[in-house]
Formats: structure tokens, sequence, C-alpha cells
């Protein structure tokens, strides 16, 4: 039996090591063996290990080691085989040996104390827990709001910029239709200014034509010499 287990000190299943140490419940059994193998200890419930802190400790250094691991658990059964020369031999506490334990008013006093302290323990736990759960509802309400916000600022933004595209396009619209009324406004003016000069270019042809037609009436009513002389006094 081993003498190194102090007075109601914890035991621990596979489980509960594997856990602690964050490695997994088979190579928990794994190390055991190793250990084991080369002379190391293990409380024994039947053929059930029963793990205590020390082993646990054991157990993490194997994990941690990067020498080979036949050779770390030798190495690690020889520090135990020191710790226990001179141990006085002390029964663990585990749960069929209760029964003795509470014969005793000192033992029954110090399983109290333990369980106590245990106990505050796992309220302050609990009350750390509590905060940082109520913490953690503030901020998960938080960020929903922020979502909700981020939200509505882009839907509101999305409409604002839908709204100006609109406007835009209805101002190029009506710009448009401006531009076409005043075109169509000048070419209409335009059209009336050519016909103006057309009928003005057609007086114009008319009245040549007539003073023509009046000098030739006139030229074939005067006497020949009347005309020649005319003519005499233009070569002059």
């Amino acid at each position: 039996m081993r003498s190194d287990i102090q007075p109601y000190e914890l035991s621990f299943t596979s489980k509960e090591v594997a856990e602690k140490a964050g490695i997994a419940t088979p190579t928990v059994r794994k190390y055991a063996q190793i250990l084991e193998r080369n002379g190391y200890e293990f409380l024994k419930e039947g053929d059930r290990r029963v793990f205590v802190q020390s082993d646990i400790e054991v157990l993490v250094a194997l994990r941690d080691t990067d020498n080979p691991l036949e050779d770390e658990a030798k190495e690690l059964a020889s520090q135990q085989k020191a710790r226990l020369i001179g141990s006085t031999e002390i029964e663990v506490a585990v749960p069929d040996t209760y029964d003795n334990m509470l014969q005793d008013p000192n033992q029954l006093k110090e399983m109290f104390t333990f369980l106590a302290n245990e106990l505050a323990a796992t309220r302050e736990m609990n009350v750390q827990l509590t905060n940082d759960m109520s913490q953690l509802k503030v901020t998960v309400s938080r960020l929903q709001q922020d979502h909700h916000d981020l939200g509505a600022n882009i839907r509101n933004s999305a409409q604002k910029t839908q709204l100006k595209i609109e406007k835009l396009a209805e101002q190029e619209r009506t710009h448009y239709e401006e531009m076409l009324q005043q075109e169509k406004e000048k070419n209409d003016t335009l059209q009336r200014e050519i016909q103006t000069l057309r009928e003005e270019q057609s007086k114009v042809l008319r009245s040549q034509n007539e003073l023509n037609r009046k000098v030739e009436e006139v030229v074939h009513k005067q006497p020949k010499d009347t005309w020649g002389k005319l003519m005499s006094i233009f070569r002059k």
C-alpha cells in the first residue's frame, strides 16, 4: 500500500484524470500501464486504479516529456520509490472507507472543514459564473442591438440612395425634355425665317422681272434713231 497519500486526499477516476490532464481516457490507461510496467505503484480498488493528485502530475510529466516513454516512466517510478522510503503508510479516503472515518470525531471535523471549504469555493465559482453569464447576456444583447441598428442604418441609407437616384433620373428626364422643346422651338423659328427669306426672294425676283419687262416695252416703243443716239451716249 502506498504511504505518500495524505489523509482524506481526493481520488479520481480515469475519466476525471483525463479531463484534468488534458489527455484522452485511453491514453490515461496506456500511460498507467507503462508506469506500472516500470515499477510505479497506483492505489487499487480491486482491479480498478484509483488516482490521486500526485498521479495526475506524473501522467502530465509523461505526456510532456521529450524522452522515450519507457525511459521517462522508469525515472518517474524511481522518484516515487524514493518518496515512499521512510513514509508512514496511510489509507486514502475512497468511498468504501468513509464508515471507519466517521468513527473518529477529529477526522469527522476535518472532513466537515474540508467539505465546507469545498462548498465555499463552489459557491464562489457559481457567483463568478453567474456574473460572467450576466455580462455575457449584456454583451449578446448589445451585439443584437448593434446588429439591429446597423441593419436599420443600412436600410435607411439604401432608401436615401434610391430616392437620390430617382430624383436625379427625374431631373435628367426634365432637362432632356426642356432641351428637346428648346431645339424644337429653334427649328420652328429657323423654318419660319427660311420661309420668310424665300418669300422675300420671290418678291424681289418678281419685281426684277416686272422692271425688265417694262424696260423692254419702253425700248421697243422708242424710234430706232433714238435708240442709236442713246447707245452712242453710253459709248462716250
